[in-house]
């Protein structure tokens, strides 16, 4: 005779057992992962501006017939007249159209906020200025 066939479900009575998943295996992965992608990226010159360094005293090459957009704690001011961000930006924009390599300084006066000197050369960047200066005024 044969056996009889075995039952499709199996009773109540039976423990089942439970199956454990062991997480090391997945931590170690995403450490492995975070340290590859640490190597792998690159976080120099992400968004790098030239800027020309200031020059010396004697040079030959002064500020003449430069733009000089000065940064002061009580707004801007573009050749000595005060102008918003945006104005600013238009302005040189339509000097370096009629003069593409005319030189625009940006002079920052003590107690400025960086941000803001930075948020102003990048403006002046957008705008088509590419010869740009970060300058640090008369001495005094």
């Amino acid at each position: 005779m044969t056996a009889p066939p075995a039952p499709l479900f199996r009773s109540a009575p039976e423990a089942r057992r439970r199956m454990v998943i062991s997480l090391t295996p997945l931590i170690d992965m995403v450490f492995i992962l975070l340290v590859f992608f640490m190597l792998a990226s690159s976080f120099l010159n992400w968004r790098a501006m030239p800027l020309n360094a200031g020059e010396p005293a004697g040079a030959d090459n002064g500020p003449k017939g430069a733009l000089l957009v000065q940064v002061r704690p009580d707004g801007l001011r573009l050749a000595g007249h005060a102008l918003a961000l945006d104005a600013i930006a238009q302005r040189v924009a339509a000097s370096l159209a009629e003069t593409p390599g005319r030189r625009v300084l940006v002079e920052p006066a003590p107690g400025v906020p960086l941000q803001a000197a930075v948020t102003v050369l990048d403006r002046l960047a957008a705008a088509g200025a590419r010869n740009l200066s970060l300058t640090g005024g008369p001495a005094q």
